[in-house]
């Protein structure tokens, strides 16, 4: 099975459109940290309850690493307990745009930044958590980073 990811997908959406943020893999090489690109570019994953934010509660804004995209609000932040950030919302609908992910044997739903298409994680629905949308987006910790609130009223 081919494994689809932002690295071999090029510089299209899943609906044809251009993303606004576009470098050859040699650029995103030199700007990610091997971990970064592999995650970011690969489709990767980091380990679970290891990532920075994984029960971070500060207030910002989440955003992606490899562009700085706006991608999530903290206020949209849950304990889930899985092992890696949890969100029940993007900050907005075109933030983020998401890939039919058939790897593990399984189909999801892979969430990827909406500016440069880098890989963030997946969303799932319908798994019972206390929230006004009844999703998970399940983010790796090393795909964002975070805003505080603090610096951005400065």
């Amino acid at each position: 099975m081919v494994r689809v990811s932002p690295a071999s997908d090029g510089p299209s959406r899943p609906d044809g459109a251009p993303y606004p943020v576009v470098r050859d893999e040699d650029e995103w090489q030199a700007a990610l940290t091997p971990l970064e690109y592999h995650v970011l570019r690969e489709a990767g994953t980091e380990a679970p309850f290891v990532g920075e934010y994984t029960d971070t509660k500060a207030e910002g804004v989440y955003r992606c690493r490899a562009c700085q995209a706006e991608l999530f609000r903290s206020d949209a932040k849950f304990d889930s307990h899985c092992g890696w950030p949890s969100f029940y919302a993007p900050l907005a609908q075109d933030s983020v745009v998401y890939v039919e992910d058939h790897s593990l044997g399984r189909v999801r739903t892979e969430v990827r930044c909406a500016s440069c298409g880098g890989h963030l994680g997946h969303v799932f629905e319908g798994e019972g958590y206390g929230t006004p949308t009844d999703l998970r987006y399940c983010i790796n910790s090393i795909s964002m980073t975070l805003e505080p609130h603090d610096r951005q009223e400065s």
